[in-house]
């Protein structure tokens, strides 16, 4: 498992919501496909689309793709998975993409220069790489300042734009869509957008406390793990190489 540093995890309101949280019928989908936690693996996910596509091809109905977050950092290819997620869905599918807290404190850094550092110390510095960014060679060369100015011009403005849109959750009926988990028996409209991107307990070990399903990422497994009313996918794809993907269809749940 995965920990992150505790200084980093920023004061907020405890009220604050930004991210929009979307809410759809439970019976617009023939097939649902749920992806979490890339992590700038490109190729794995150039893979999980081509078998959704194969798999796909029994469902004559509306077919949904969800990513639940974490697209950058840890591996080779982040701005690479951003592109690929820019491109749209497949051929006859929509596309939801929710926000991670890796892609939130990404696009948090590009906005504010100045906490660079701590953000290289969280995950940072194989994102930069992926813009062409050496970031010791350039700390060493040009200093802090030189880096901030690198990010500035090489990052393109249309990758941190489409961070900041991405809703926070995806609630299809009774099934929800988020990339960490929720407050166990807290409703969604007082949960804030860091509790739903950075929550591990109590909601691992409880589960939700609501009338949910909730399908997450964030916390890495080793395979797909179900605990109470909920199922946690992200199998570490830059530790394992392997990128689930969970198919809800016909009142199932499958993975491919």
């Amino acid at each position: 498992m995965f920990h992150f540093p505790m200084r980093w995890r920023r004061n907020i309101n405890p009220q604050s919501i930004g991210r929009q949280r979307l809410s759809w019928s439970d019976n617009d989908f023939d097939a649902i496909y749920a992806v979490s936690d890339i992590h700038g693996c490109a190729d794995e996910l150039a893979e999980a689309q081509r078998r959704i596509v194969d798999d796909a091809r029994a469902y004559l109905g509306r077919k949904l793709l969800v990513f639940l977050g974490d697209y950058v950092d840890r591996g080779p290819a982040s701005s690479k998975v951003l592109d690929m997620l820019a491109a749209g869905p497949p051929v006859g599918f929509m596309q939801v993409a929710l926000s991670g807290n890796h892609d939130d404190e990404f696009a948090r850094m590009f906005r504010k220069p100045s906490i660079i550092g701590d953000w290289l110390d969280f995950a940072g510095t194989e994102t930069l790489a992926s813009y062409g960014i050496d970031v010791a060679h350039v700390i060493k060369t040009k200093g802090v300042r030189g880096l901030q100015g690198l990010v500035a011009e090489l990052v393109p403005e249309e990758h941190i734009a489409m961070i900041e849109m991405m809703p926070v959750s995806l609630q299809i009926g009774k099934l929800l869509f988020v990339h960490a988990g929720i407050k166990p028996g807290v409703d969604m409209s007082k949960q804030t957008d860091m509790d739903l991107m950075w929550i591990r307990e109590p909601f691992l070990s409880e589960g939700p406390r609501r009338p949910l399903f909730v399908i997450h990422g964030h916390t890495p497994v080793l395979q797909p793990t179900f605990g109470p009313q909920r199922v946690a996918i992200d199998t570490a794809a830059t530790a394992t190489g392997h990128l689930t993907v969970l198919k809800i269809a016909e009142a199932s749940f499958n993975f491919i």
